[in-house]
């Protein structure tokens, strides 16, 4: 059974407060599950982080500040849709509350709680960036890195698709119905047309995460501390850490070119294109991508028992 402890991490000026789950034994090789932007740790669903533990893993999910039950950092600056704007379109510098360095230094102060010295890294979408950059910094701490349907930060690379960048950064309607309406869409559309999208099991995914809080100002700060950070490619390269790259082909928020920037910018790592994979984790891709991130953490043994 999954369990969920808060945990107050003090950091330098910050008292970051984060709540977790895990699944699995706490003897198995430590995982830990870093979700993407505005996203709830949930949305790495209880079933895919089962079939997780079954192969041998802990696995460990929490909420990134600013996010679900983590702590909102509301006395900081917040950008506005114009600032986000400026940066994101024309490369204007903006003032932000916090970087992704120190998102991915909550990631290492929840590992310490944990009395976990390393730990397998798996980031979807931001989350992608912050185990990236926890691989840069902090390579002492990463077992393996996985990046899914992420990016190397590259203002070069193909952007979101237009309309899914007007949905994100929509603001949220006021009335309850219509906020979940509006979140179900906006995952249809990350979802894509090849897979099936299930109405009824994300509708009520969303309701989930709709009770449990939303945080809209939570959002722009995190997509602000995006924006900000630096290109990644040239720190990846002096990388030398198992890695996997998993990316859709027809991913509409993070085009499959990031896909192919950030195997290209690791040595050695392990790149799987799927076709018709959007911006999700389809369910029928679970067992698939599941064996991929099993075999990488396999591959570090059988290394360390020759």
């Amino acid at each position: 059974m999954p369990h969920s402890l808060p945990v107050t991490l003090t950091r330098h000026v910050d008292n970051i407060h984060l709540t977790y789950d895990t699944f699995g034994s706490q003897e198995d090789a430590p995982l830990v599950l870093i979700m993407g932007l505005g996203a709830q740790r949930i949305l790495w669903e209880d079933a895919f982080c089962k079939m997780l533990a079954n192969q041998g893993f802990w696995v460990i999910r929490f909420d990134n500040r600013d996010v679900g039950e983590s702590a909102f950092v509301e006395e900081q600056f917040t950008p506005s849709l114009v600032h986000l704007a400026a940066s994101g379109f024309l490369g204007a510098k903006i003032s932000i509350p916090y970087t992704l360095s120190d998102m991915a230094d909550d990631v290492i102060s929840l590992m310490t709680w944990l009395n976990l010295p390393k730990a397998h890294i798996v980031g979807a979408s931001m989350g992608g960036m912050i185990g990236q950059i926890l691989a840069i910094e902090h390579p002492d701490r990463v077992l393996s890195l996985t990046s899914i349907m992420s990016s190397v930060g590259s203002k070069n690379l193909h952007k979101p698709e237009k309309n899914v960048l007007l949905k994100l950064l929509k603001p949220m309607p006021k009335a309850r119905d219509k906020s979940i309406a509006n979140m179900v869409e906006f995952w249809r559309t990350l979802h894509g047309h090849f897979y099936t999208f299930d109405f009824i099991r994300t509708q009520k995914l969303v309701t989930q995460i709709y009770e449990r809080g939303v945080n809209p100002q939570g959002v722009l700060r995190q997509f602000a501390a995006i924006l900000a950070a630096k290109e990644r490619t040239n720190d990846l390269k002096n990388v030398s850490l198992p890695a996997l790259v998993i990316h859709g082909k027809n991913d509409p928020m993070l085009p499959v070119s990031n896909g192919y920037a950030t195997a290209n910018a690791i040595y050695g790592s392990r790149l799987c294109i799927y076709e018709g994979m959007g911006h999700t984790l389809p369910i029928e891709l679970w067992s698939t991508i599941i064996a991929e991130i099993t075999q990488l953490a396999l591959n570090i043994r059988a290394s360390n028992e020759r």
